[in-house]
């Protein structure tokens, strides 16, 4: 492999989130003050693509969110799942998911038409969601008041491991397999429960 995909690798690990090929583009010539060809530059990843795809690695690089990142493969959800677990880690609300699939599948939206559909109030859903960075506001509604319209932000598609919005489970996939065995990672477990969220919306 490359000195380039070295660098890109390293890039890519220190990242807390996915790193787009403008943003490696620029950082690698700075460093390193020479002019990174297109080609080179995809050539280099598709070596690190390939690189991670053995039963060597517990974790493969993923493109998401528009960029890259390093994420562990699925035979490994488990074992996680078990660590996230005894580190308490704090998952969302029903309440916060139910507003969170709303925006996610109906984006842009307002709060009102959120409330709307839910039945109660959203507002202190929404600003955990915006606390989060899950959600972020853009721009505002034409209608009466112009109130804000919220859509999911670049750290939603990280945190639900998606390329993009068009990756969203359609309602034909929300049914849960009869042969699934054990019980999902707590990352999936938030897919399942984002989705059904979406499900009993559309439903009514």
């Amino acid at each position: 492999m490359n000195q380039l995909s070295n660098h890109i690798e390293s890039l890519i690990f220190v990242s807390d989130r996915a790193i787009d090929r403008k943003q490696i583009k620029s950082a690698l010539e700075q460093a390193l003050e020479v002019n990174v060809k297109e080609e080179d530059l995809e050539q280099s990843l598709e070596d690190l693509k390939a690189k991670f795809v053995g039963d060597s690695h517990s974790f493969e690089l993923v493109e998401i969110s528009g960029g890259f990142q390093f994420m562990t493969k699925g035979a490994y959800h488990n074992t996680i799942g078990q660590f996230l677990k005894q580190s308490n880690r704090k998952r969302l609300s029903k309440a916060a998911l139910e507003t969170l699939a709303l925006i996610a599948y109906k984006q842009p939206v307002i709060k009102s038409e959120m409330e709307k559909i839910r039945g109660v109030g959203c507002d202190y859903s929404i600003q955990k969601l915006l606390e989060k960075e899950l959600i972020e506001i853009k721009g505002r509604s034409d209608g009466p008041g112009r109130p804000l319209l919220y859509v999911t932000s670049d750290k939603f598609m990280d945190y639900f491991g998606l390329k993009s919005t068009k990756d969203l489970p359609q309602l034909k996939e929300l049914a849960k397999p009869d042969d699934q065995i054990g019980e999902p990672a707590p990352i999936e477990e938030e897919k399942q429960n984002l989705i059904q969220n979406v499900s009993n919306t559309e439903e009514e």
